[in-house]
């Protein structure tokens, strides 16, 4: 089970992730734009979670 720091730093992670993305939107951003953010943001998460070594060790 994770630890309460552990939740909040991935609560927090959550909310920057959604402050990127409104403020692409806010700065004018159309669809496209925000389209290429959740992308850049997935490619992200996706080194996070399966970069070499683990975070965590098993």
């Amino acid at each position: 089970m994770a630890s309460e720091k552990e939740l909040n730093v991935n609560l927090l992670e959550r909310l920057n992730l959604i402050e990127r993305i409104k403020a692409v939107i806010d700065d004018g951003g159309d669809l496209e734009a925000v389209k290429r953010q959740l992308n850049f943001e997935e490619k992200q998460l996706d080194r996070m979670l399966y970069q070499k070594p683990p975070l965590t060790e098993e």
